[in-house]
């Protein structure tokens, strides 16, 4: 199946994840709304998820996937199976560990993540409580990225991608009656949350684990051993765990920072959720297909199929992630009252988030970036330079939440973020460029200024057009008409953008259209 069919298929299950999400999101902000339990649930939530993409995201996306890859071509399946199962010891092993040892010290370790919570007790013990009930969900994630890594080099893409949609089928099941109940105790509401997160953890663990078996590709996991096959892995794994690591600074940054400022940490989660919507269709997708991709063509010495496959990803990402992004700044704030506005969710509590969002989304595109043109490194088995690119942006990100925090806030956080992700997107591209193995044409080069710029139009016209329609989008209007308004600006942006990459030739809509339905 073609790079643009996986990429289409991925993104689409993506995209009903994130559907699943914002719904929700929005029963959290109404039940937890930015209150201390909202930033106790928040804080604790990002502890298993920091360690999945350090350990299991970081190695098996980056360091196992080529590896496998050239198993799986140039050795067979059997052989592939058995550096899998070697490699899968070594992380089920690591995991436990790192669980048992967070479970015992969880206090002293939520002091070095959250200082800012020890003032408040309250917050601070439930923060505590919540982490070491979802924290074994680290176990479940990394087993499941594991297993989604190898179905993804198979080309079976869709147990992965469906997956994290049961997490949140699980959490809304839970939310739902909370928020016809309306408990008295935030906190209440917030522990009932994180066990309804735990069996959505399973529920993934049990769909991917079910496909890989239908694989016939299930990893006899064993105590750990140290061959060749597996020295080779930990030198390519060290550098992309710290690359993971140095990458999960940034988030630690800035919910250290923000711990400071009551509400601050609820406000860049929410957030985030919002602009990670095209970056999951858009940059996981993409990244997802395009690094087994480039391992076989790479592997196999097919170098010209590989920069074939990177032009391809890095058009698709700037025709999606630019609109995205411009589309976000102009309706931040009725994309943000539509969705959240309700319940527990004020209206002030809805502009401090549409302007986190605002700095979010300024950097959307160097997010996605950074997915397509990371694996061009790691397909190559060279995992240390993104290593040390990263590594500079997160001295930039540290260096300038310290400045910006104590006048901006939270949106302070969001801008350092969004321009250390700036920075080490062009040291990424810079350097695949100078080592010759990545390089856009002239008429390449036109086509991304075209989209750059009619993107801007289309926000600039969106936000022009809320504006004119700010009495319609205004808060104590019936939700439907304020759905249905932003449905129609949406719907409007889409066509205007879309009219325009055509015309100018940027991306003539019947040749994507041949390329996604295009097999093999």
């Amino acid at each position: 199946m073609s790079l643009y069919r996986n990429f289409i298929n991925v993104g689409v299950l993506t995209l009903g994840s994130r559907v699943f999400g914002f719904a929700r999101d929005a029963l959290m902000a109404a039940v937890l709304g930015t209150s201390p339990a909202a930033d106790a649930f928040a804080a604790a939530f990002r502890f298993p998820n920091l360690f999945r993409r350090l350990f299991a995201e970081g190695a098996f996306n980056t360091a196992f996937v080529p590896m496998f890859s050239t198993a799986l071509e140039r050795d067979g399946a059997e052989s592939a199976k058995l550096l899998a199962a070697k490699i899968m010891s070594w992380l089920v092993t690591a995991i436990l560990i790192i669980t048992i040892l967070f479970e015992i010290f969880m206090p002293q370790i939520t002091v070095f993540f959250v200082p800012g919570f020890v003032d408040d007790p309250d917050k601070f013990e439930l923060t505590v409580f919540l982490t070491r009930i979802m924290f074994p969900y680290l176990a479940c994630m990394s087993l499941m990225a594991a297993y989604g890594a190898i179905l993804n080099t198979l080309g079976r893409f869709f147990a992965a991608a469906f997956a994290p949609i049961l997490l949140n089928i699980v959490n809304i099941a839970a939310l739902v009656p909370l928020a016809i109940i309306a408990l008295d105790n935030p906190a209440d509401t917030a522990f009932w949350v994180a066990i309804a997160t735990m069996l959505g953890g399973i529920a993934q663990l049990m769909l991917v684990y079910w496909a890989i078996r239908r694989a016939g590709f299930v990893p006899r996991i064993g105590l750990p051993r140290f061959d060749p096959e597996v020295r080779r892995f930990w030198i390519l794994a060290i550098p992309a765990i710290l690359t993971g690591g140095i990458t999960q600074i940034n988030i630690i940054v800035g919910t250290t920072i923000a711990s400071g400022a009551s509400g601050a940490i609820a406000i860049l989660g929410l957030a985030d959720r919002l602009y990670q919507l095209p970056l999951g269709i858009v940059g996981i997708a993409i990244g997802t297909v395009l690094l087994p991709e480039l391992s076989r063509h790479i592997g196999a010495g097919r170098d010209r199929e590989a920069r074939s496959s990177q032009s391809q990803s890095l058009l698709l990402s700037m025709l999606l992630s630019m609109p995205a992004a411009t589309a976000l700044i102009g309706l931040a704030t009725p994309i943000v009252r539509v969705l959240y506005e309700r319940g527990l969710f004020t209206p002030a509590d809805t502009i401090a988030v549409s302007q986190a969002l605002i700095g979010f989304a300024i950097g959307l595109p160097a997010y996605v970036l950074i997915r397509v043109l990371q694996p061009g490194y790691f397909s190559r088995k060279d995992t240390m330079t993104p290593t040390i690119f990263a590594g500079i942006s997160v001295v930039a990100n540290i260096g300038l939440s310290l400045w910006l925090f104590p006048s901006l806030t939270y949106v302070g956080i969001a801008l350092a973020t969004t321009i250390a992700a700036w920075l080490n997107a062009i040291l990424l591209a810079v350097f695949l460029a100078v080592r010759g193995h990545f390089a856009l044409t002239r008429d390449e080069w036109r086509n991304h200024i075209k989209i750059i710029a009619i993107s801007l139009l289309m926000g600039g016209v969106l936000y022009l057009f809320g504006v004119r329609g700010a009495h319609l989008l205004a808060t104590g209007n019936p939700i439907y008409i304020q759905a249905s308004v932003l449905a129609a600006l949406v719907v409007f942006g889409m066509a205007l953008y879309f009219t325009l990459i055509h015309i100018s030739g940027a991306q003539p809509l019947g040749l994507l259209l041949r390329r996604l339905r295009r097999a093999g």
